[in-house]
Formats: C-alpha cells, sequence, structure tokens
C-alpha cells in the first residue's frame, strides 16, 4: 500500500476544493455554492501569515480557482497620484494602472461600495482588460474609513453575480481584510 500523497496542506486543516472546474460541493453552476465553506477556507488560508503581498496572492488566487463560472480575480490599489494599480491576481494579464476614477473600479472605489456590473458593455466607462469578461463585480477595500483599493472578480458570463453571490463575496473580502491588514502607507507592502 502506497503512503498518502503529501499535499502542500498537509500541515493544515484547510483542503482545496478540488481545483478549478471541479464539482466537490458546486455541482451545475451555483446552486450549491457555500460561502460559509469558502470564509472558512479563506480563514485558515490567511492565517499565521503575516505577509501582506502573499496573502493578497493566495486570497485571489483561491476565489479564482473555487468561485465558479469566473475569469479574473484580483486586487488594485490606490496610490499616491489616486490611480488604481494592478495588485495580485490570478486568470489573464490585465490592465496595470486604471486613471483616478475610471472604469468599474474606479467607480467602485469612489462611490466607496460595491459595484456589480451585469453586462459590462452597457456600463459606459467600462476598461476591458479581457474581451471575454461579460459581468462583473468590485468591492472596495477601506481601513477605518478610507478605501485603500478594490477586489475585482470577472465573469464571462452576463448576470453572474446575483445578490446572494454579492454579499458571499463582501464577507470574503471582509475576512481578508481582517486576516491580511493593510501595511501602513509608510511601510512596504510585503511587511
Amino acid at each position: 500500500m502506497r503512503p498518502a500523497p503529501v499535499t502542500p496542506y498537509s500541515d493544515r486543516s484547510f483542503r482545496p476544493l478540488g481545483g478549478r472546474g471541479s464539482r466537490t460541493f458546486v455541482e451545475m453552476g451555483r446552486m450549491s455554492l457555500s460561502y460559509d465553506l469558502l470564509e472558512r477556507q479563506v480563514r485558515e488560508l490567511l492565517s499565521g501569515e503575516s505577509d501582506y503581498i502573499a496573502n493578497a496572492a493566495n486570497f485571489a488566487s483561491f476565489v479564482y480557482h473555487e468561485l465558479p463560472d469566473v475569469n479574473w480575480a484580483g486586487f488594485y490599489f490606490l496610490d499616491a497620484s489616486g490611480d488604481l494599480v494592478l495588485g495580485p491576481f490570478s486568470g489573464r494579464p490585465a490592465c496595470t494602472r486604471l486613471a483616478k476614477g475610471r472604469g468599474v473600479c474606479g467607480a467602485a472605489a469612489n462611490a466607496r461600495e460595491t459595484m456589480v456590473v451585469d453586462d459590462v458593455a452597457a456600463f459606459a466607462d467600462h476598461i476591458a482588460c479581457d474581451s471575454a469578461s461579460r459581468s462583473e463585480i468590485v468591492v472596495p477595500l477601506f481601513t477605518r474609513d478610507d478605501v485603500y483599493g478594490v477586489f475585482d472578480i470577472d465573469s464571462p458570463s452576463l448576470a453572474r453575480f446575483a445578490p446572494r453571490d454579492r454579499a458571499g463575496i463582501e464577507r470574503l473580502v471582509r475576512t481578508f481584510i481582517e486576516a491580511a491588514p493593510r501595511p501602513h502607507p509608510t511601510e512596504s507592502p510585503a511587511r
């Protein structure tokens, strides 16, 4: 009998759901998606690590691989000029810099609230980093009352993000913010 394989998560209770496209708890679409389970997994994934960039990278990858029907997930962080600059992400290469207030990401940062766009082609100021994206959700990142960036998820399907998804994704982002506090602006983001 062969020994059990060692996985990257052998020393932790976190277990991946099986990877992109698997059907472990997501059956035929989004009906069985458990944001409670995803939130517990995010907490475990980020526990014990203090490096902000590492946690942001793992969070983006986790969301990309575990949410069905997603083709991009990642961060944009505000710089001193007010532009949004690309952070850790998973998916196809993305726009590196978004001018202040531009696109769905800039609109969400300015409005200081989550934006769900069912059809990005109908959003007048949409910035098409990937022409396959058809819908989008953007959640602002807060430290106290200050927005310091956004978490952006794109889908190749129209109207992918239902109210239940919005609430679940907002919970996941809050969990990330709690587990990976933003570094002080004078510190390196990797600390």
